[in-house]
């Protein structure tokens, strides 16, 4: 087991100075992402060294408080994030799916990364009514692994952290790939507290809940999970290295806005938190629709049109 120093870890920029730093809430206790939320002052024990991955840093005796939550990772640390689709029982038999026998894979980009207490922006391509929610519980590798066997795959767990598969189910439903829907800047929001899996030695006891404007949507435990963590750690490091650093987003229980009837997406002004326990505490975002439109110069749209017989209508506009 990776065994760092810190219990809970925070990446922040600090109200005393405006710099970056990395840290430890003084209250154990504390939701940091719903205390910042609420504009209540969050005292955090600053760590040596300058990256989440350096598991000798060392308490100091300088105490900081946070004006901004950043990711636990930076987007260069985090390179592409691994995504587990269909991976909680309850969520397979909401969308009347059967459970699938290998774990489902679908990548997004490191610039979908995005923080907790900052606004979640829907892209002009996206809002139509189709942005939806899914609360994911977020496995960060700490110590490279490849051919890794279910009995060690934990061994190379650095921790946990809450995160959000943000979705334009409209482009996620359109081809025959997930990436596109699913891979728009901004839409993997994480944190805000790294929790050690010291502190948690069994992944599966975390509770996670989707919490729109007051209201629990999700709800669910990762014993629900189809594939532990252990298995999916294991199964994704068979022929492939999962560098420190590698996030896997390891599935959403059932409730999501889709399945909903009447569906609920995402509007302007949304409250939304993906809210997990054992000290991972709230993911806070709200919501924003982008304000200017993007021209149509790159785009996918139907097959067809001015450019021919199979060529493409720039219609993502």
């Amino acid at each position: 087991m990776i065994a760092p120093k810190w219990s809970r870890l925070v990446r922040f920029i600090a109200e005393d100075d405006s710099r970056e730093y990395l840290g430890e809430p003084v209250d154990p206790d504390v939701d940091v992402g719903a205390a910042v939320a609420a504009s209540i002052p969050v005292p955090v024990r600053v760590f040596t060294g300058n990256s989440t991955l350096d598991t000798s840093a060392e308490p100091t005796s300088k105490i900081l408080h946070i004006h901004k939550v950043l990711p636990p990772l930076t987007c260069k640390e985090v390179g592409t994030i691994r995504c587990i689709g269909l991976n909680y029982r309850k969520h397979a038999k909401e969308m009347n799916l059967d459970l699938p026998q290998h774990p489902t894979l679908f990548f997004k980009p490191a610039s979908c990364l995005n923080a907790s207490n900052a606004p979640l922006v829907i892209p002009h391509q996206a809002t139509d009514s189709q942005a939806d929610y899914e609360a994911e519980l977020a496995v960060v590798i700490g110590r490279s692994a490849r051919n890794v066997s279910v009995e060690d795959a934990m061994g190379h767990v650095l921790g946990y952290t809450c995160s959000n598969d943000v979705t334009a189910r409209k482009h996620q439903f359109a081809g025959a790939q997930w990436g596109f829907g699913k891979g728009f800047d901004g839409f993997a929001p994480m944190g805000p507290c790294l929790v050690s899996t010291k502190s948690i030695p069994d992944p599966s006891v975390i509770g996670l809940k989707t919490v729109l404007n007051g209201v629990v949507m999700q709800e669910g435990r990762g014993d629900d999970m189809i594939f532990s963590i252990a298995e999916i750690v294991a199964y994704l490091s068979q022929r492939t290295t999962l560098e420190a650093g590698t996030v896997i987003m390891t599935g959403t229980p059932h409730g999501i806005g889709v399945s909903r009837t009447p569906p609920v997406f995402l509007s302007p002004g949304d409250d939304l938190r993906v809210v997990m326990s054992h000290g991972l505490g709230s993911l806070v975002n709200w919501v924003e629709y982008e304000k200017i439109p993007m021209r149509a110069a790159n785009g996918v749209g139907q097959r067809g049109g001015e450019n021919g017989k199979n060529g493409l209508t720039w219609a993502l506009k």
